[in-house]
């Protein structure tokens, strides 16, 4: 199944015109990567998915924690999440393969609840990223995502169905319990979930413990425990990523200046802003900004998507 899976891949690849970076397809929310050599580590917002390598290896971090993955398989982000991602293992006649694939908590929810025997979920909050095995029946759906792609007519009927299917296979595995956490209502994960909806929403204003713990309808020292179990960050600090991270699109997308950057996403002193900037990304603002440019240049004009 793996060497099918790579075969039909890199076929759709060369499809599109060869090279390496970010290749999208007829459905929106998947998404091919290649890259010939590993990569510097990059710092981006992590969507709910699963991040499939086919070929080569990767690695994220999050907070204080980092996890490997490799050849067949995968990665598992159950919450929006600031994250560095780093292609370890690639080259050109091995070059990394990887495909991302957003989920839909509203579809998945509906599958959860069709579940004779659903699986339980731990009581206590943990990580919201995991890594797992590939197997047959989890490839055989993307390799069936892949093969409809030739038939662009052909997806509003059939991936629905595929990604009913993806979820049963998901929801019933070894991991069943932690990625149910995604669906459940009213489960910790969701409530800290509506929070972090919170943060991204209002991340340039100045939010206190409690008003989030509100929103999460928790005390404050519960809803910290869990944030922090669920993502190994504080809310500040989970905040501060979502800030800095904007600042960077603004610089390299909107050519924003270094200060103007600062004062959209809420810091009041440019420098202190700096500072936090050269910690999280390893260089100042507009170096950092020069290194951006120059990698979406190496990657012939595709944007590089780091999950």
């Amino acid at each position: 199944m793996s060497s099918s899976l790579l075969a039909v891949v890199s076929a759709y690849v060369e499809e599109q015109g060869g090279g390496q970076g970010l290749f999208p397809t007829p459905i929106a929310s998947f998404n091919i990567v290649r890259s010939f050599q590993a990569m510097m580590p990059m710092r981006a917002l992590y969507r709910p998915s699963l991040c499939v390598v086919i070929q080569g290896a990767k690695e994220i971090r999050f907070g204080e924690d980092r996890l490997d993955y490799g050849a067949m398989e995968c990665l598992v982000v159950s919450v929006e999440l600031p994250a560095t991602g780093r292609i370890v293992e690639a080259s050109p006649t091995a070059p990394y393969i990887g495909v991302t694939l957003d989920f839909d908590v509203a579809d998945m929810r509906a599958v959860l609840e069709q579940l004779e025997e659903p699986p339980t979920a731990a009581a206590s909050s943990g990580p919201c990223v995991f890594v797992g095995k590939v197997d047959e029946a989890l490839a055989d759906c993307i390799l069936r995502l892949m093969r409809m792609l030739a038939t662009p007519k052909a997806i509003p009927i059939l991936y629905p169905s595929v990604m009913r299917e993806l979820y049963y296979w998901l929801l019933s595995g070894p991991h069943g319990g932690e990625v149910s956490k995604l669906a459940l209502p009213e489960s910790n994960t969701e409530r800290v979930v509506k929070a972090i909806s919170t943060l991204h929403l209002n991340f340039a204003q100045t939010l206190r413990i409690e008003q989030l713990a509100d929103v999460a309808r928790m005390s404050p020292s519960s809803f910290h425990q869990h944030f922090k179990a669920l993502t190994s960050m504080t809310p500040l600090q989970f905040q501060k990523q979502l800030r800095l991270l904007e600042a960077r699109r603004l610089m390299v997308s909107e050519a924003t200046n270094v200060a103007e950057a600062a004062y959209k996403v809420g810091y009041e002193s440019a420098s202190q802003f700096s500072r936090e900037y050269s910690r999280t990304f390893g260089t100042a603002p507009k170096q950092d900004v020069l290194n951006q440019q120059r990698l979406y240049s190496e990657y012939a004009g595709r944007t590089v998507q780091t999950s």
